[in-house]
């Protein structure tokens, strides 16, 4: 049940991250594409608050503080099954440990250098998306390395494919620390983000709710939840079975998440288009000089007509 809950709260962060970005990236483009550049994060719009114009980092800084708690204290899980804990779980998990305690040290350094300034210079936003970049190669590594290590052939499919999306989210990071210009890799940032946050959700409920664990697969009462071989296929026919339903629903969450994509870009549109229509701009007023010279209009005589 707790490794069902962490995965929940996993999913909920990173979709929440994801969707707050891919909004405020495609207002930013909408609104003045000319000099668009992407950022690693949007403030909230908040100038008279400066506390709750940084809620986005405060809370993501908390997330982070307790993913990598949680990581560290599952390396401890008693494993009956090898008599003692694991080596493996041990080391993934404090691996993943690491790699969250690296994003929790690069929201920090955002959050210090946009709200003290007397204290801490501004950091390049390049460098932000290359640091990014690294943590999530890393990130990569490490689910690529559990996908490897896994004796359950059903959890090690489930690291595989969070593996994947992890490098492509380090690839969109590495592309926008070269051109902050790259709408596409920024609005991708935030798609991949919503994608990871749902691969999540749905590696909890395929390895810890029976009703989501594929027919022929099930879970070993005698293991802790979340420690590796928890979820066993008997046959391979099962096995081979499962693997091919986890990725038809990933091809379907790819689907979706497409669609909330075009969605969301499209009301953003909707709305900022809205607010264009409805203001206006005060005209330009001339100077003394060109009043005078326009208030004499030059008119052609006319010839021919009779007073």
């Amino acid at each position: 049940m707790a490794a069902l809950m962490y995965h929940l709260f996993s999913s909920a962060s990173l979709v929440s991250l994801g969707l707050y970005h891919l909004i405020s990236a495609a207002h930013s483009h909408l609104k003045s594409p000319q000099s668009y550049s992407a950022r690693p994060y949007h403030p909230l719009p908040l100038h008279n608050r400066p506390f709750l114009r940084h809620l986005q980092l405060y809370l993501l800084i908390i997330c982070l503080l307790i993913a990598a708690a949680v990581q560290a204290a599952s390396s401890t899980t008693f494993d009956p099954l090898v008599k003692g804990n694991s080596p493996v779980h041990r080391f993934t998990s404090l691996h993943s440990a690491a790699i969250l305690l690296l994003f929790l040290i690069v929201s920090l350094s955002i959050l210090l250098s946009d709200s003290l300034l007397s204290l801490f210079p501004p950091i390049p936003t390049d460098l932000v998306f290359a640091l990014a970049s690294a943590a999530f190669y890393l990130q990569y590594s490490a689910s690529s390395s559990a996908a490897a290590a896994q004796t359950s052939d059903l959890e090690g499919k489930c690291d595989s494919i969070s593996s994947l999306i992890s490098a492509f989210s380090a690839l969109l990071c590495l592309a926008l620390a070269v051109n902050t210009k790259l709408f596409i890799a920024d609005f991708g940032l935030g798609a991949s983000i919503c994608l990871q946050g749902l691969w999540v959700l749905q590696t909890g409920l395929s390895l810890y709710v029976e009703a989501f664990i594929p027919e022929g697969c099930h879970r070993l009462l005698d293991v802790a939840s979340g420690v590796e071989s928890s979820t066993k296929c008997d046959l391979d026919e099962s096995k081979l079975r499962a693997l091919a339903i986890l990725d038809l629903v990933f091809a379907v969450h790819v689907m979706f998440v497409m669609i909330t994509v075009l969605s969301i870009y499209a009301a953003v549109a909707k709305g900022v288009g809205a607010r264009k229509l409805g203001s206006y701009e005060a005209l330009p007023i001339t100077g003394d000089r060109d009043r005078d010279t326009n208030s004499h209009i030059q008119m052609k005589s006319l010839t021919g007509t009779q007073a």
